[in-house]
């Protein structure tokens, strides 16, 4: 049998088995034998969590299980974020590698002391 948390307005938190069945009804404070709702009670380590932090865990723990897949449709809206977000940076998979008239590899403000192979 599980154990589930309670909460008298008395005498604070308690827990106590109870079968699936009842999970839901309240259970007697063991103190005052009032009946008590059951609650769910958060570890302090995510109750005081960042934010930021916890909405990012959230977004991992999602993307296991629910993927993104590169359709036509995605990759169209991509393609207009990266023309009209105006950051000026590097538009995402341009490689600034290009080819001089020799062929050799050239890498502009990448790098400079990279040697072409």
């Amino acid at each position: 049998m599980p154990v589930y948390d309670y909460k008298c307005r008395e005498h604070g938190l308690f827990n106590t088995l109870a079968t699936m069945e009842d999970a839901a009804k309240p259970a007697e404070c063991p103190t005052c034998k009032v009946l008590s709702p059951r609650v769910i009670v958060l570890p302090p380590e995510i109750a005081a969590m960042d934010p930021a932090k916890r909405n990012a865990q959230e977004r991992n723990e999602r993307s296991r299980h629910e993927p993104v897949f590169s359709t036509a449709d995605r990759r169209a809206h991509d393609a207009e974020h990266s023309r009209s977000c105006g950051c000026g940076g590097a538009k995402p998979g341009k490689s600034m590698l290009f080819y001089t008239a020799d062929g050799k590899k050239m890498f502009p403000s990448m790098r400079p002391w990279m040697i072409s192979h």
